[in-house]
């Protein structure tokens, strides 16, 4: 399939360098940033706090709550598009921005879906698209059909492994419901891999697919990716590219997104979850692919023209680099880059707690296990021990 399609957009104009406002200044935030400044933009930040993420390296930041209308309003004047670094604000206050001719992108109603697992599996059933069998759990009783062991999980909520829960008996889902949040469960799929698709679509349709990759999890956190997924044959592959870019037709996503997908140990693809922003299956795309999932993430809520998403190198590999014992992380930078002087350090400026994820290293080159390795160790170098 056409890497790049869709006919050619009109650009957000207002005779002036566009201000994209981006609420949360998280790193998504941050190398957000990075791919505005090449394209001559203005990124201002939604900050919880001061030495967030993005808010240590972007000059336009508000500090506020992403939860309170006012914070919004105050972050949104003056702002020619709202996008978004997470998926947490209320659907409420958004609906009320939209109402409001705040330009938001993704809208509330396509938004929705990365926010609340049940509208996500809803449309999931409306839209015919392959996934895990479910069901809204109001008592054990409802997820007899599922058999045990299932999967709940939290309807809203939940990131990094949190608000998913394997549980094997009724006795363990009636205490996870006497807790007051809101399940569903979906059947234990016979998983193989996870696999992540990632695609940008414009307000005037243009739309662009990246490669598939497989995302490696670990507790629940992904701690590597993979570009081009090993072994996913070109025909499953551009399945996997049709079901996103279907999926960011028929929602009106704009922007990035990303589908998320269980491959089976029968080769079936399977809808986990969207997310409708960068994503951490996309960080390979800043050295990995022509144009970054960042700068695609700008010029698709901008109606700008999208870049290609051709991979100039034949594999790509991302570690995430997690928080260890000892915080002193730039300690260790110079070990790093003086082993292997060819990958990419990523460092977010984030705090450093054990298990956080606090960057990312990349390598790219003509042999897959080369690459991989590579990545890997640069990664346990920065965490250090613990």
């Amino acid at each position: 399939m056409a890497a790049c399609e869709g006919v050619t957009p009109r650009a957000v104009t207002t005779g002036r360098v566009p201000v994209v406002g981006m609420v949360g200044a998280g790193q998504l935030a941050r190398m957000t940033h990075r791919a505005a400044i090449d394209l001559g933009l203005t990124l201002r930040v939604l900050a919880d706090a001061p030495d967030d993420s993005a808010a240590r390296v972007t000059p336009d930041v508000v500090v506020g709550n992403y939860r309170d209308l006012a914070d919004l309003r105050r972050f949104a004047a003056g702002c020619d598009v709202v996008t978004f670094d997470h998926e947490h604000v209320p659907p409420e206050h958004l609906a009320v921005l939209a109402g409001e001719g705040v330009v938001l992108r993704p809208g509330p109603a396509a938004l929705r879906h990365a926010q609340d697992k049940r509208a996500l599996r809803e449309t999931c059933d409306e839209l015919k698209l392959p996934a895990p069998q479910w069901v809204p759990v109001g008592s054990a009783g409802d997820v007899a059909r599922l058999g045990y062991p299932v999967v709940c999980k939290a309807v809203r909520g939940g990131y990094d492994g949190r608000g998913v829960w394997v549980v094997h008996s009724p006795g363990e889902v009636e205490r996870l419901l006497a807790t007051g949040t809101a399940l569903l469960a979906e059947e234990l799929v016979p998983l193989r891999r996870e696999l992540s698709a990632v695609v940008a679509r414009s307000p005037a349709g243009q739309a662009a697919a990246y490669p598939v990759v497989e995302t490696v999890q670990s507790d629940g956190i992904c701690v590597e990716v993979l570009a081009p997924a090993p072994g996913l044959g070109e025909e499953r592959a551009s399945a996997a590219q049709e079901l996103a870019l279907r999926v960011a037709a028929e929602l009106d996503v704009v922007g990035i997104l990303a589908v998320e997908l269980f491959e089976t140990v029968s080769g079936e693809l399977l809808v986990n979850e969207f997310a409708m922003r960068p994503h951490n299956s996309g960080h390979w795309t800043i050295e990995g692919a022509d144009t970054s999932q960042f700068e695609q993430h700008l010029r698709a809520v901008l109606d700008l023209p999208l870049g290609s998403p051709r991979m100039p190198a034949r594999w790509v590999a991302v570690a995430n680099v997690l928080g260890g014992a000892d915080p002193d992380v730039f300690a260790r930078l110079p070990e790093v880059l003086a082993r292997d002087p060819g990958v990419k350090v990523h460092l977010y400026g984030k705090h450093v707690r054990p298990g956080r994820k606090i960057g990312h290293v990349t390598a790219a080159g003509d042999a897959l296990g080369e690459v991989r390795t590579r990545a890997s160790a640069a990664a346990a170098c920065l965490r250090g021990p613990g």
